[in-house]
């Protein structure tokens, strides 16, 4: 299993969104506070359909208290971020790595990444773009490590 981390997701759509691509690919969702929204708001469950009750996030209170519990696999952190110049091609995951996704206005804090600045990967896209959908980069790299480690996976 792989865990998705979202630090700090503003927009309840795509939060839904990659809650079923959670559900669908047997990955663990967490959410880690503050957000903007209430996660049973009417958004995040219509973008997640009927998996979202099935989900089960782990909702952490802050960065603090993930990190507390989670520190110990820092070496399988994965920061997903337009400040890297290392592709997510490049990236050989793992099972159980963590794979972290900021939140669409501000990204990754850099303190956080710092953690392990060698795991910063990003998502190759044309100069003049500046990034994409929070759900469609989730579902990119994530299908990634998916595709790595379970190529018997159903198809």
């Amino acid at each position: 299993m792989f865990h998705i981390v979202l630090v700090h997701p503003r927009i309840p759509q795509n939060t839904g969104s990659i809650g079923r691509m959670c559900f669908n690919a047997g990955f663990k969702l967490h959410i880690i506070k503050p957000i903007v929204f209430d996660i049973s708001q009417k958004a995040v469950r219509r973008a997640g359909l009927d998996y979202w009750d099935k989900l089960e996030p782990i909702v952490w209170e802050n960065l603090e208290a993930f990190l507390e519990k989670n520190i110990g696999y820092k070496d399988r952190f994965f920061f997903a971020t337009t400040k890297s110049k290392r592709s997510y091609f490049q990236a050989r995951f793992k099972e159980n790595d963590f794979l972290f996704f900021g939140s669409e206005s501000y990204g990754l804090p850099m303190e956080l990444m710092q953690l392990n600045w060698q795991n910063a990967i990003n998502i190759p896209m044309k100069a003049c773009g500046r990034s994409l959908n929070l759900a469609t980069s989730v579902g990119i790299i994530s299908y990634e490590a998916l595709r790595q480690n379970f190529s018997d996976f159903r198809t």
